[in-house]
């Protein structure tokens, strides 16, 4: 008998995995695991367990009624969780807070495996975890408990894909920052604590051409998006621009040079910034974003960078009227992330 993963993306970022047999339902196994999605009657008649299924394919039978999910609202990918039996993994919104279906977020153990510095612009922290690989969406993060901070944490996103025991992440070097200053002294084997996955910035189901647009260490969840579909493969173009601040910002980029070898129809460029920099695409991401990339709005953005950035990008799709058909974005200071 398969048995299927299914990931329950809920409305406040949080996201819990549940396993859910050949034959079962989606509701019935999000029970099975302590998770209690909105229903009321669990018959198809009510409507109260609506959620929008992101990826993956099933089957919702015709035992439900045209009330609770009319065949727009089936064709739009809403599904009722009572009806449905998936046919393959599966990502679901949920329209509700986690608190609301009486679970919240997983927590884990890790231990120090590597710290690796990139000049004065960042660190590398490889992690492996105690117990089994968790589960995470590519493009997701977690909040990572600083030692001798007394319960502080700072959330950074997966640059390692799903499946792996070891885990990586993309850290900022901030002078007298609270991770950087623990960082700089950390040694193999010290324990952490982590919480999640979290976040509504994942990689969705790929249809159309995509364009990634990463700004300094926001470059980290697209190394995981990209592993993804290195591994899976691609059938649709893929461009990403990597902007910085400073020349000395840019790391990594070998890593993108790699992918562009086992990725066919991903190319990359990149950009920094600074007026002085002797780079040959001086200025920023908004300014070097080729219209070929952008495939006429037929094209799925994810953006991932500092406030200022997305804020910019934003404008920028505003003042030249371009409209993608997906825009999926997170906006991050060096402390915390926020979703969008």
């Amino acid at each position: 008998m398969n048995n299927y993963r299914i990931a329950l993306n809920f409305e406040d970022g949080v996201t819990r995995f549940v396993d859910c047999g050949a034959n079962e339902k989606v509701l019935d196994a999000a029970f099975r695991h302590r998770i209690n999605l909105p229903m009321d009657c669990s018959d198809g008649v009510c409507g109260t367990c609506k959620c929008r299924a992101e990826s993956g394919s099933y089957d919702l039978g015709d035992d439900y009624i045209d009330e609770a999910l009319t065949q727009d609202e089936a064709s739009q990918g809403l599904v009722l969780t009572c009806q449905m039996v998936p046919k393959s993994d599966c990502v679901i919104a949920v329209p509700v807070p986690s608190s609301a279906c009486k679970t919240g977020t997983g927590k884990f153990g890790a231990a120090v495996c590597e710290v690796t510095p990139f000049g004065d612009a960042a660190y590398e922290l490889a992690l492996d975890t105690t117990a089994e690989a968790p589960a995470f969406l590519p493009g997701q993060y977690v909040n990572i408990e600083v030692p001798g901070s007394s319960g502080l944490h700072r959330s950074y996103s997966f640059s390692s894909a799903p499946g792996n025991k070891r885990l990586t992440f993309m850290i900022k070097q901030v002078p007298g920052g609270l991770m950087s200053g623990w960082l700089s002294g950390a040694l193999p084997g010290q324990p952490l604590q982590v919480t999640g996955p979290l976040g509504s910035f994942y990689l969705r189901t790929v249809t159309r051409p995509l364009l990634f647009l990463a700004g300094g260490t926001g470059l980290a969840p697209f190394l995981s998006m990209l592993e993804v579909l290195a591994q899976q493969g691609a059938s649709q173009p893929v461009h990403l621009i990597y902007g910085v601040t400073r020349d000395q910002d840019l790391v990594m980029v070998d890593r993108l040079a790699a992918y562009a070898h086992r990725i066919p129809g991903f190319t990359f460029h990149t950009c920094v910034a600074d007026p002085h920099t002797k780079h040959p695409h001086q200025g920023y991401v908004t300014q070097h974003m080729p219209a070929q990339a952008l495939h006429g709005g037929n094209v799925d953005v994810y953006l991932c960078g500092p406030p200022p950035m997305v804020d910019a990008v934003q404008r920028h799709f505003k003042t030249a009227a371009i409209e993608p058909a997906s825009f999926y974005y997170e906006k991050f200071s060096p402390n915390q992330a926020v979703m969008a």
